[in-house]
C-alpha cells in the first residue's frame, strides 16, 4: 500500500479530479494550504497597495492506493496537473509524493490491510 500526497494548482483540481475517476480511483482528501517553492512568490494588489508574499496558495490531495494502482494514479495527475503547452509542464505545477503505508485500518468494520483501502 502506498500514500500519494500531490501538490498542484488550485484551478487544476478538478481536472485532475476527472483524470482520477476516468482512472477508477475513487478515494481522495483535499485541503487548500500554502507554501512556496521554485516560484518564490508573488506581488499581490490590494487597494493600490502592492505587496510581497512568498506563500502561494495551492491544493493537497491525499490518496492511498495498493501498490498496483502507483502508476495509474501518479499518470492521471501528472497530465491534468500540467499547464503547459504541448504537455510540458511549467514551474510551480506540483509535487507528488509516494510514501509506503505500514497498516491501514477501516475504523466501521476494524477490516485492516488492502482490504481497508
Amino acid at each position: 500500500m502506498k500514500w500519494i500526497i500531490a501538490v498542484i494548482q488550485p484551478h487544476r483540481l478538478e481536472s485532475v479530479k476527472l483524470a482520477l475517476t476516468e482512472a477508477e480511483i475513487f478515494r481522495l482528501t483535499v485541503s487548500d494550504i500554502q507554501g512556496y517553492g521554485r516560484q518564490k512568490g508573488h506581488t499581490e494588489f490590494f487597494r493600490g497597495e502592492s505587496s510581497q508574499t512568498n506563500l502561494i496558495r495551492k491544493v493537497r490531495l491525499d490518496i492511498a492506493v495498493a501498490d498496483g494502482q502507483v502508476q495509474t494514479v501518479t499518470d492521471a495527475i501528472i497530465r491534468a496537473a500540467r499547464t503547459g503547452a504541448g504537455g510540458r509542464g511549467q514551474v510551480g505545477d506540483g509535487k507528488i509524493f509516494i510514501l509506503p503505508i505500514d497498516t491501514a485500518l477501516r475504523i466501521s468494520d476494524g477490516v485492516s490491510g488492502p482490504d481497508a483501502l
